[in-house]
């Protein structure tokens, strides 16, 4: 038989007071003088007393803990992003609870609801895909909720948000290629119909566009799928050969794991990179510094992301003013990418 829980009646008769007083002490109540409080407090644990945290946060209304929903655990950034929400919330004293949505919408209002009558505190969410027209399944979730990276449009206007500059991103990739002489240049990208998708490809477009060179529908190789996605490595595996064989010297990858794709796949075909064909990933995960060559990128400050959403959700927490927040990616020159020299592929 398992040994019966020690209970705050226990305490009491042991200590010689009422229930309310080691109640109170416990809590760290000013009514208990501190000589008391620490007394009852050693007691309590000399006897094995384990708090009811159930019952805790029917007094405080507050339960500790913070759900965060990602689209996959298997994805490095996700990974690192958690870490940074860690770090904040492990000096607050807040445990995290996750879940995955695999760029499911459904599957995202799911997680949301359940952390939501699990009683957490509040909500992180990356990559979302919910928009305005999901405002009557999500309308009755009264937990403060932060998006990291919300990939649609018209997200609700009650949630707050941690974004990157897809954007701005995708033109440093872009510049960068450019400035090292390359003329053909393609996009190699996931059908997902994400904003961040849609917004790399319209730098991309952009900045061939300022430096006036051609924009052919065959350098841009993105692979349709509906709400789902396949790995990102197979994609960049599957699609590298068609902007190869459209002639392009430098491709820009939707993200890492694309572009590592897409470096076994020139391994597999016999093309060298960079000396034939020149990559950029984005994202800034730690396997991009490990591969051969090491990957030129565009570099998101994970851990900064998540330490930012998770501070956003202390101040709501605290009935403090927020105001939504967009971080800048920045290049990193790895050996992926070189000066090109004479015609390239053709």
């Amino acid at each position: 038989m398992s040994k019966r829980k020690i209970s705050i009646e226990d305490i009491a008769r042991k200590a010689g007071v009422s229930h309310t007083t080691v109640s109170r002490a416990l809590r760290d109540s000013p009514l208990i003088s501190p000589k008391v409080r620490e007394e009852i407090k050693l007691l309590a644990r000399e006897m094995g007393y384990v708090p009811n945290g159930i019952a805790q946060s029917l007094q405080t209304q507050r339960t500790n803990t913070i759900g965060v929903v990602v689209t996959s655990i298997a994805d490095p950034f996700f990974a690192e992003v958690v870490e940074g929400i860690e770090q904040i919330a492990r000096t607050s004293g807040l445990s995290v609870l996750l879940s995955t949505s695999h760029r499911n919408v459904e599957q995202e209002i799911a997680a949301i609801d359940n952390f939501y009558r699990r009683r957490v505190d509040g909500i992180l969410v990356a990559d979302s895909r919910i928009s305005k027209y999901h405002t009557k399944q999500i309308g009755l979730i009264a937990a403060p909720t932060v998006f990291i990276n919300s990939q649609t449009e018209d997200k609700p206007e009650i949630f707050h948000s941690v974004t990157i500059d897809d954007f701005l991103g995708a033109r440093l990739a872009v510049e960068h290629l450019v400035s090292l002489g390359h003329t053909s240049i393609g996009y190699l990208g996931v059908g997902d119909r994400s904003l961040s998708n849609q917004l790399r490809l319209e730098g991309y477009q952009t900045v061939l566009s300022e430096a006036n060179l051609p924009q052919i529908e065959d350098w841009i190789a993105i692979r349709e799928e509906d709400n789902t996605r396949t790995s990102d490595v197979v994609t960049g595996q599957q699609m590298l050969p068609q902007l190869v064989k459209a002639g392009v010297t430098g491709i820009f990858c939707y993200n890492d794991m694309v572009a590592v794709g897409a470096l076994l796949a020139c391994k597999k075909l016999g093309i060298s990179v960079p000396q034939d064909l020149s990559l950029v990933g984005f994202d800034g995960i730690a396997l991009g510094g490990y591969i051969t060559p090491p990957l030129t990128t565009i570099r998101q400050p994970m851990l900064e992301i998540g330490r930012a959403a998770m501070q956003m959700l202390l101040n709501l927490l605290q009935d403090k003013t927020v105001e939504n927040r967009v971080l800048s990616p920045y290049l990193i020159e790895r050996g992926s990418t070189v000066r090109k020299l004479g015609m390239g592929n053709g």
